[in-house]
């Protein structure tokens, strides 16, 4: 028995296989079988018997591990379960409202609540979900669905016009695709004697100034800071965004702010090419808001709706591209803007919109030539006694280190 199971484990998986949480071979075919959780938390239902703290967890764990799709190479992929709610409940909010005017808006006022909710519940838990992304990605490509079939039939959109909102919608794609490469992470590095020497500290005896993480070990540099969402520290923070399930830092702040602003563009030519089709005798920009007998029609109600829908994004979008602008035009990161807040360090500008903290700021000229020039991190590569490469290497004192240990300091956020 034991050779049989040393040649399984040996036996490379095929593409409807997979290692469970158990550390046991499965199939994406047994999805059903050996359920013993749910078969004792049913159990307990029906003859009602108070639950186990544990057993809807185990039973959700169970659900998750085992909802898999077939993969070439390395067995059965996992499919986080969070990203399933949009595709089912946005299709079906957008028809519900587009029966009516008291339910389109009663959906489209609701809808953001619950969301806002999400948020604050996730975040609370500094719980990872794929479900904003997911809501985003599939916005867009359900907007574009009805704008091909339900818009451009009905007349009044040229090839010209579905080019430019096509290309749109592409290069957001590629965008937010190459915003999630990677914010630029602080790597830890093997010990270094000769910084544990100048730092006075080792593995054995922590440091505690405020530079160094506690959690992945590492000096950080001036303006990182640790996200406790993805766990890592990132170079220059900005904020972990939701809707891209990532961080924004030195590496990707640039590619996020051009998809910000190709989206909004995008979207708001779109809206205006669909309620020209729709509310051809109205105004565009009057349009949104009287219509009438747009509900008389269903097709029509349905590009109405998404309209709105996408005007609700757009604002929301709007906001976040505003605060972005204000924060760069004063050298001032979200995660800064919140700490002065917090500790009231720094004074509101511009009627509150935004927060100069007076650390980083040289000017406006000056604040957006370091953003747009400001080239991507790399971890420097220590200098060592007689490497003879003293031109090439980072001196330790461009570490940041605290003043108490006799290297130079600069402000920081942490």
């Amino acid at each position: 028995m034991t050779k049989r199971r040393d040649k399984d484990e040996k036996e490379p998986l095929c593409c409807c296989e997979y290692v469970n949480r158990h550390g046991e071979r499965s199939h994406v075919g047994a999805c059903c079988c050996d359920c013993e959780d749910l078969d004792d938390a049913c159990d307990r239902f029906f003859k009602r018997e108070p639950q186990s703290p544990d057993a809807l967890s185990r039973v959700a764990a169970d659900i998750s591990d085992r909802v898999r799709i077939p993969w070439l190479g390395g067995g059965a992929r996992r499919v986080d379960l969070s990203v399933i709610p949009p595709l089912v409940f946005l299709p079906a909010l957008l028809h519900l409202a587009a029966f009516h005017f008291l339910l389109g808006v009663t959906v489209l006022i609701t809808t953001p609540g619950m969301l806002l909710w999400y948020y604050y519940f996730t975040h609370r838990k500094k719980a990872r979900t794929l479900f904003f992304l997911s809501l985003a990605v599939f916005s867009l490509a359900y907007m574009y669905y009805v704008f091909i079939t339900k818009v451009v039939p009905r007349g009044g959109v040229g090839a010209v016009e579905l080019g430019l909102v096509t290309t749109g919608m592409l290069l957001t794609l590629l965008g937010l695709a190459n915003t999630k490469r990677g914010p630029g992470f602080v790597k830890a590095t093997e010990s270094d004697p000769v910084l544990e020497d100048q730092l006075g500290w080792s593995q054995e005896a922590e440091p505690s100034w405020k530079n160094w993480c506690s959690v992945c070990r590492v000096v950080r540099p001036p303006r990182a800071g640790h996200c406790r969402i993805c766990g890592v520290c990132v170079r220059r923070h900005d904020h972990h965004c939701v809707w891209i399930d990532s961080c924004v830092g030195r590496d990707n702040h640039r590619s996020f702010l051009l998809t910000l602003v190709v989206f909004l563009s995008t979207s708001l030519y779109g809206i205006g090419l669909t309620l020209r089709s729709v509310c051809s005798e109205q105004n565009v920009l009057t349009a949104l808001f009287y219509c009438p007998g747009v509900y008389e029609e269903y097709s029509a109600s349905i590009c109405f709706t998404s309209a709105w829908y996408c005007a609700v994004v757009s604002c929301g979008v709007l906001h976040l591209l505003l605060t972005q602008l204000l924060n760069i035009s004063y050298n001032v990161t979200e995660r800064e803007a919140r700490t002065a807040v917090r500790e009231r360090s720094g004074r509101r500008v511009l009627w509150g919109l935004a927060v100069d903290t007076g650390v980083h700021s040289r000017g406006l000229w000056a604040n957006w030539v370091e953003f747009l020039t400001m080239p991507e991190e790399r971890m420097p590569r220590r200098c060592h006694p007689g490497s003879g490469d003293d031109e090439s290497c980072v001196k330790v004192s461009h570490y940041d280190i605290h003043p108490a240990l006799g290297a130079s300091s600069r402000p920081d956020d942490a």
